[in-house]
């Protein structure tokens, strides 16, 4: 299960964050600067999963942009390091390219993507025991045309 979800730049500074567990709000700043200081200080060379107190974290980078997912301990790091970069995909067909600007810009669409992708995911994982085969191109096909229809 997904607990946080943050967009962070080289410096460190959080762009985005969405929380799906409780989390006190004085709590929320310590948290993300030891998140974050946990992934910035990695090498290229290092695992993008990261054991932290009682969840991992997984994380990408993308250009000037980690995306960073906190997950309890039963799920899967690759399928959340997929389901990041599927992320990606959709903001880039969403934004033509997406930059920090983008996000930083278009606060409120970003976390709807994030959300409706994740339930896309979910709804295709428990209906189709085939779902790995073609989730890349289910997810960024699907949702963008679903968001040029809204």
């Amino acid at each position: 299960m997904i607990k946080f979800f943050l967009m962070v730049n080289k410096q460190g500074q959080t762009r985005l964050s969405k929380y799906y567990e409780h989390v006190e709000i004085n709590k929320r700043t310590l948290l993300e600067t030891e998140v974050i200081k946990s992934c910035l200080s990695r090498s290229s060379e290092q695992c993008s999963f990261i054991e932290y107190k009682d969840f991992k974290l997984i994380y990408r980078q993308y250009a000037a942009l980690f995306i960073v997912v906190g997950v309890n301990d039963t799920e899967n790091e690759m399928a959340i390091y997929e389901f990041i970069h599927n992320f990606v995909e959709v903001l880039d067909e969403y934004f033509s390219r997406v930059s920090e600007l983008d996000v930083s810009f278009f606060i409120l669409e970003c976390p709807f993507l994030f959300g409706g992708i994740w339930k896309s995911v979910n709804l295709r994982h428990n209906s189709d025991p085939s779902h790995c085969s073609d989730n890349a191109g289910f997810l960024t096909h699907h949702t963008a045309r679903e968001l040029e229809m809204s």
